[in-house]
Formats: structure tokens, sequence, C-alpha cells
């Protein structure tokens, strides 16, 4: 919940990312969350849960201030070949630190107890923060057409230009649509360990680090290597890489045969993850970037959020293989659609720089 209802705010933390300096809305996202998680570790023996579900809501409502303001900033730090670079390297980072933040939590915990720990963690916030003051500024860029507007109408407008600007609407919806389909694999895996291969615990953190082995190498391979490939072709390579991965951990016969197909599988949602960022960095104009990255990453938290509703549904009906082969057949039909209708709405598209096809 701490995170879901923040993502519902996504058409108004973007428009912030495009009326204001991107810069400075990072920094006081990061000082934001740096202060938010002090005040709980300050907190912690007086602690209620309301008042620790406000307090983590607001740091994930910060978050998703952040985010897109941080990827809409790409475009004006690297040219335009170099951001499939880029989001590699951003991606490699974020899901580096989340790989491995846990193991380092769990190597101070002993040593710092919760209340150290979370210490360290507002600290690396406000360090960030202290980074980014070494970047140059990002005032806002302005349509010379549009006059005054409230956060609202902008917020509105963005919205506005999704909808009606195909090529974008596509990429959107159809990565929206896989997180929605294949989004309760994490509770589908811990099912599929326990109830399925009549594992352990040891199994069930297996299958559950696999996609980040994958994602990791995913992110490394790209790094170097994303710029050999077209943007839409990686994009659907990745749809059907994620979704296909799920039916194939469904068929599985062994932990060890869904460790692979997961592990391989990471390697989908790095590709998925790099080519949407860049195609919409490149599609949409500077002035809108934000609000289209805003709704972006909103609605795809809406959808992970539905998709652990509707998945545990057809948990409690079915089994954790069904579950799996169900939603990643639903993800490999949404692949086929986007497949089909981006390279012509791509054709068509008139942005701010050509997208390669």
């Amino acid at each position: 919940m701490g995170d879901f209802v923040p993502s519902l705010f996504g058409p108004l933390t973007g428009a912030v990312s495009d009326r204001f300096d991107r810069r400075r809305v990072m920094i006081v996202c990061e000082c934001a969350q740096g202060v938010l998680v002090l005040a709980i570790a300050l907190s912690l023996s007086s602690l209620t849960m309301p008042l620790l579900l406000v307090l983590v809501a607001l740091r994930s409502l910060a978050s998703q201030v952040f985010q897109p303001a941080s990827r809409s900033a790409v475009p004006a730090l690297v040219g335009g070949r170099d951001l499939e670079t880029a989001n590699s390297t951003i991606g490699f980072g974020a899901n580096g630190a989340e790989a491995f933040g846990p193991l380092l939590a769990a190597a101070l915990l002993p040593v710092l107890g919760i209340q150290g720990v979370l210490l360290v963690d507002a600290a690396s916030f406000l360090a960030s923060a202290v980074v980014l003051l070494a970047v140059g500024p990002m005032p806002p860029v302005r349509d010379p057409d549009a006059g005054p507007a409230s956060l609202l109408t902008e917020a509105r407008v963005g919205l506005g230009y999704i909808l009606r600007t195909c090529a974008v609407r596509i990429v959107a919806t159809g990565f929206c649509a896989v997180v929605l389909f294949n989004g309760v694999d994490d509770v589908a895996l811990v099912l599929l360990a326990t109830d399925t291969f009549r594992s352990g615990d040891s199994s069930v953190g297996l299958l559950l680090g696999a996609v980040g082995v994958g994602l990791l190498l995913g992110y490394a391979v790209l790094t170097r290597h994303a710029h050999l490939l077209t943007m839409p072709v990686l994009l659907v390579g990745g749809f059907l890489v994620s979704s296909a991965g799920n039916v194939l951990t469904g068929l599985a016969w062994s932990v060890a045969a869904a460790f692979t197909v997961q592990a391989v599988r990471g390697l989908g949602l790095a590709a998925m993850d790099v080519a949407s960022s860049t195609l919409l960095q490149r599609m949409v104009p500077p002035d809108m970037l934000g609000r289209v990255f805003g709704n972006f990453y909103g609605a795809v938290g809406v959808a992970a959020a539905a998709s652990y509703v509707g998945g545990g549904l057809l948990l409690d009906a079915t089994d954790a293989p069904t579950t799996l082969i169900v939603a990643g057949g639903a993800g490999v039909v949404c692949t086929m659609v986007v497949a089909v209708t981006l390279p012509r709405a791509l054709r068509r598209h008139t942005g701010p720089e050509a997208v390669d096809g």
C-alpha cells in the first residue's frame, strides 16, 4: 500500500519534473527521502503502524517524483546515440543496489542494529544529493506556444499527449500489460518451490534471486552492446523473453530448471527497461518528457499492484505452475500485439528525433 498509493499520483509527479529545474527536483527528493528515513530511525521506540505507513508512503512519493526527473534528465547529460548505454548503466547501478543493499544491511545489522542500518540508509540518500550538486542546472524547457498553467493543468496535458500519441501509447501500454500479467511471479515462485517442488527456504531464495542475476547480467551486456540492436527489436524481445520465461518456469521439472529459466528471464526484463526508456527519451519532446515518465512509472506501479491481486486469486483457484503458464501466455499475446502495431506507429511518429526502426 505504501508504494501503490503514490503511484496514483504519477501524472502530477511527472509534471513537477517538467515545471522545475530537474536537478533541483532530484536533490530535493533525495533529501526528503533521507529525512523521512531518518525520522523512522529516530522514532523507532515510539513508532506506531499508522505513522510508519505514512512515513513510508511519503518516502515512496518522493521516490515517485525522483524517477521521472532522473529519467528525463538523461538526454540532457548524454548524446542521443549514447542513451542506450546510459540507461543500461543506470539500470545496472539501480538493480545492483537493490541486490546488494539487503546483503549489506544483513551484514551491518548485528553490529549497528535496526536503527543504525536505517541511519546508514538515510545517509546514502543525503550522499546522493551531494553528488547531484556536481551536475549542472537543468532548467525546464518551455513550450513557446503554451501560456502559464497550473500543475494540474500541465498534468492533464501530459496525460492527453500520451493518449493521442500512438507510438508512445503502445510502448507504455505494452510495458504495463506485460507487468500486469507477469508481476505475480514473485508469489508464484514461492509456492512453486514449496508446494510443487516440495523444497525448502533455500530453494525459494534461489528462485527469487535468479531474476536478479539475469537482470545484472543483462544490464552489463547492454551497457557494452545495446547499440548493436534497434530499440523496437530490443523492446519486443524483452517482452517475449520475460513472458515466455514464466511459461517455461511453469513447465519446469526442478528447482535448477526453474532457476535457469528465471535467470534468462532477467535478461528480458533488462532489455525491456532499457528499450522503453530509450524509445521514450527519443520520441517525446523535452518539455513533455517528465510527464510521460511520471505517467509511465505510475501506471507500472498500478499494474504491478493489480497483478498481485489478480494473480493471487488465480493462485488460490489453481496452482503455481498453472498461474505462471497463464500469466506468461497472456504476456506473450500482448508481446505479439506490440510487435505488429509498434513498427507502423514508429514510422508515422513525428518527434524531436528520428527513432531507430
